[in-house]
């Protein structure tokens, strides 16, 4: 959206943007308004998860979204203690995960969360061209990556898993108060560039300060996890 918005800006359309997903990828801001109510949705999800788990022996896979970037299920896996946690930004080995699934098992820990980004790929996906990679994944019988990752858990260590899409369940709702107050200073943020015919640019916030970026910054990246 931003990067649509900077080419309108060059064509001398008067534009101002506002770092808007729940998968807080934006460029040029270390927040973006409607993370905060996703990650809620996830961790409240992950946590009812729990008993579940608890109860059948099981690995719960949950995927959340997160294409690109893995924010939003490192911070929600985090938060409601998931036991492994597969984001983009880290290819995975299945013999990792699994050997950490025994480890717990092996410790009397009878169930396990795992959370996985919708983009998390393994190390040998990642050692791949582009487009091999996305004829692999249409050629495979799973649905998402959730389903193969349970897949690889049932193969390696013979331990039941079920798999949990919360898909667009993360993007709707009630968003969270600390949400509402973000888009209020934002949106204030907006109108007061709009006041002072300032445009070209983004409200952001950065070192928890609301400012603003050039909007010629942030078109064409992706704000990922440092590694």
């Amino acid at each position: 959206t931003n990067t649509t918005a900077h080419l309108l800006s060059q064509r001398g359309v008067p534009v101002i943007g506002l770092p808007k997903t729940i998968d807080n990828d934006i460029w040029g801001t270390e927040l973006s308004f409607g993370f905060h109510s996703a990650m809620d949705i996830a961790a409240e999800s992950i946590d009812r998860l729990h008993s579940t788990a608890l109860s059948h022996d099981r690995a719960m896979v949950i995927e959340l979204m997160g294409h690109k970037a893995g924010w939003l299920a490192l911070h929600a896996g985090v938060a409601a203690g998931g036991d492994v946690i597969l984001i983009p930004e880290l290819p995975y080995q299945v013999s990792e995960v699994a050997a950490s699934l025994e480890k717990r098992r092996a410790e009397g820990k009878r169930f396990s969360i795992v959370v996985v980004a919708e983009g998390a790929l393994s190390a040998e996906e990642a050692a791949l061209p582009k487009k091999e990679r996305k004829r692999r994944r249409e050629a495979e019988p799973y649905p998402s990556i959730g389903y193969r990752v349970a897949a690889e858990i049932e193969q390696a260590i013979g331990m039941e898993a079920r798999v949990t899409v919360l898909g667009y369940l993360q993007r709707g709702g009630t968003p969270s108060p600390y949400d509402r107050v973000l888009a209020t200073a934002f949106g204030t943020a907006a109108a007061e560039l709009l006041d002072a015919g300032r445009f070209g640019l983004m409200v952001a916030m950065n070192d928890g300060r609301i400012g603003t970026v050039s909007l010629s910054v942030v078109a064409g990246k992706t704000r990922t996890v440092p590694v």
